[in-house]
């Protein structure tokens, strides 16, 4: 078994990802930009119980759906990159909005830890938040943390370390639309599968076809070698 790794941190702007990026990795980063975008990405190092965590710091988006270059960059690195796993940072103090991108993440890939950031300032408004059930009905890990404080981190790395070898499998939650959306989901995704690996999910696929998501199909077409999708 491989002894290094690679994760992806996303998360909404200002939910103290990039602080958490930062107190993880701390000298050991560097910066260079994506795939001849204008987008930077920030990648650190973390040793950990022997593995060789690579860390990944994407651009802070409130949406995957690809409407600036920034989504279109967390977006690619989630679905096409494959990170082993994928830290989502939500503030513990507008959990309700940043669930959004969170439930967005789970439809796209599978390896996923929620990570509750600022829950310091959680408790000081008197937020009482239910990690345990969170994780029961997400189906993934919910953790929280402190970034700023260092707090969670030992169990946030181990949460880690047992995702990537194996003691924990993620079983996100599948969110579940309308008889007219699943139809026609049912409908395209065996079609989806003939040109995609297991790899990437082709229910995902499948729904950004019908949302009529262009830079998807362009990846595709790239990724793939294929037209007219």
């Amino acid at each position: 078994m491989s002894n290094f790794f690679t994760i992806a941190l996303a998360g909404n702007p200002n939910t103290g990802k990039s602080t958490l990026f930062n107190a993880l990795t701390g000298l050991k980063q560097h910066t260079g930009n994506w795939a001849g975008k204008t987008v930077s990405l920030a990648e650190g190092i973390v040793e950990h119980k022997g593995k060789t965590l690579r860390m990944i710091d994407l651009p802070g988006t409130y949406s995957l759906f690809s409407n600036s270059t920034d989504e279109e960059v967390a977006r690619n690195y989630i679905v096409f990159e494959k990170p082993d796993v994928t830290l989502v940072v939500l503030d513990a103090t507008s959990l309700e909005r940043n669930l959004n991108l969170a439930l967005q993440v789970l439809e796209m890939t599978t390896n996923v830890i929620v990570c509750i950031n600022l829950i310091d300032e959680a408790d000081k408004q008197g937020i009482v938040i239910n990690e345990k059930a969170l994780t029961r009905r997400l189906g993934v890990p919910v953790i929280k943390i402190s970034a700023r404080n260092k707090t969670g981190f030992a169990l946030l790395l181990d949460t880690i370390d047992r995702i990537v070898t194996g003691k924990i499998v993620c079983e996100p939650e599948k969110i579940t639309y309308d008889e007219e959306i699943e139809k026609k989901i049912r409908q395209i995704e065996p079609l989806v599968r003939e040109y995609i690996d297991d790899s990437i999910s082709s229910r995902w696929v499948a729904l950004r076809l019908l949302d009529g998501d262009e830079s998807l199909f362009q990846q595709m077409e790239k990724r793939f070698s294929i037209k007219g999708v």
